[in-house]
């Protein structure tokens, strides 16, 4: 035989075991899904949640316009230090003063008046004492003038002189006990003129009083919404010339933040928080939480659920008051901030990634587990642990679980969780400290099924950490 030939068979030979061992290869790997992997571990977890806000004073005060004028000075400026009682502005005043000092002629009048009406009222009453004493004397004369004319001892001109003078006695009381009333009349209507003008003068007082604005915190001017000539009108939320001015005590510095509606049920009073503010890069504030929203606030209109009719579903949030404990000193209100609470914490939980978690309708294991049995085998789950709920449709009832290698099979293994870390998940039933289980790729637990064979490539995983 010809050397060529020879060279032929053996080169024909050896593509034919090539291409044997070729489909050979690809008939073992058909079914099996190449994944990383990582070991269920302890560590220490901490529960987070995120918000953003601004920066607010705990308490201030937005000075509103009281009345109508033009404001002729403006006394301080913004960032200014105020105490309470401070003169703030004033307004122009000429019409209020004339007013008060008017009626506090008028008032003067009536007190005159009130006077005169109780020096009447005196004399009144002391005349009446005097006709009850003329009286008296008059009944005594008059009543010795009728035993004596009894008696024969007084002539009739006599008694009859002392019965008038009797009878006119009694008519004086009436008399003097009707001034005595008239002027009591005069007293009380002197009385509520005086009240009235009084009343009038507190009135145009106020009116006076509110062309001056004065502090009423102690605290830090920090926005001035007017300008000198400018006119103010009565406050009227959000109307040109009704807002004034804000003065904020930034002694309690605090963190307004809107936390979302998923996360508020595990946000409380008295968590530790960390506030981070964008006008002071690189630097953490230690906060806690001193409110929390009872109310949900929506999250484009920033309207309470409460103002609104819209019967459209829309993202809620809460608001979440966060008081922080070391604030800079030049810090402002409105700079804006995030918030992490610290919500839970645990030391030493046994933890797998977040990405491992995977989640099954019961439908899809108790199918996998029926092909699993056909072939003679089994995929190794046990949804004991996982109860059915009565009357649930097994396609809908979904099982969270995670995929564990065993005997180079990924198996699904419901789990019970717990709190939730940045990148780690508490797990409190299922998995145990050392069991490697499926990580990755997410194409691949998205579509692997239970008791599938696996091929373990962590060499990826490895290249992108380095």
């Amino acid at each position: 035989m010809k050397k060529w030939k020879k060279i032929a068979i053996i080169v024909s030979v050896v593509a034919v075991l090539a291409i044997v061992v070729v489909v050979s290869i690809k008939q073992a790997n058909k079914d099996v899904v190449t994944v990383q992997t990582g070991k269920v571990a302890k560590q220490d977890l901490v529960s987070l949640v995120t918000a953003s806000g601004e920066i607010k004073p705990k308490t201030y005060t937005n000075v509103l316009g009281e009345g109508f004028g033009k404001i002729t000075d403006i006394v301080v400026k913004e960032g200014d230090k105020v105490r309470r009682g401070d003169v703030l502005m004033r307004l122009e005043n000429t019409q209020p003063t004339a007013d008060v000092e008017a009626q506090r002629a008028t008032q003067n009048s009536a007190e005159s008046a009130l006077k005169s009406a109780e020096a009447g009222h005196r004399s009144a009453q002391a005349e009446l004492a005097q006709r009850r004493a003329d009286f008296e004397r008059a009944k005594f004369d008059w009543d010795r003038a009728q035993q004596l004319y009894k008696e024969q001892l007084i002539s009739k001109q006599e008694f009859d002189a002392r019965k008038a003078a009797f009878e006119s006695a009694s008519a004086a009381i009436d008399v003097s006990s009707a001034r005595v009333e008239q002027t009591r009349a005069e007293l009380e209507r002197a009385r509520s003129q005086l009240n009235q003008t009084g009343a009038v003068l507190d009135r145009v007082k106020d009116q006076l009083r509110k062309t001056t604005y004065t502090a009423s915190i102690d605290g830090v001017v920090t926005y001035i919404a007017v300008r000198v000539g400018e006119n103010v009108v009565m406050g009227i939320q959000n109307s040109p010339g009704s807002y004034l001015m804000t003065i904020a005590d930034m002694s309690v510095v605090t963190a307004e933040v809107r936390v979302d509606e998923t996360d508020v049920v595990n946000v409380k009073r008295g968590q530790q928080c960390e506030v981070t503010i964008d006008a002071f890069p690189g630097k953490t504030f230690k906060a806690h939480v001193t409110e929390v929203g009872t109310q949900a606030v929506l999250r484009t209109s920033g309207l309470a659920t409460v103002q609104t009719t819209s019967g459209m579903q829309e993202a809620k949030d809460f608001k979440v008051i966060i008081q922080l404990e070391n604030p800079p000193e030049v810090v402002r209100p409105g700079l804006s901030a995030t918030a992490k609470v610290r919500t839970a914490e645990r030391n030493a939980a046994v933890a797998i990634p977040l990405q491992a978690l995977a989640v099954r309708t019961r439908k899809d294991l108790e199918e996998a587990e029926k092909e699993a049995s056909k072939k003679g085998a089994s995929t190794g789950v046990t949804l004991a642990a996982a109860k059915s709920e009565p009357g649930k449709d097994p396609a809908k009832e979904e099982i969270q679980g995670v995929f564990v290698l065993r005997d180079k099979k990924a198996v699904f293994v419901p789990v019970k969780t717990g709190i939730t870390g940045v990148t780690d998940i508490e797990v409190l039933e299922g998995v145990k400290e050392g069991e490697e289980i499926v990580t990755g790729s997410y194409r691949a637990l998205r579509s692997l099924r239970s008791g599938a064979r696996v091929k373990v490539d962590n060499a990826t995983v490895k290249k992108e950490e380095a």
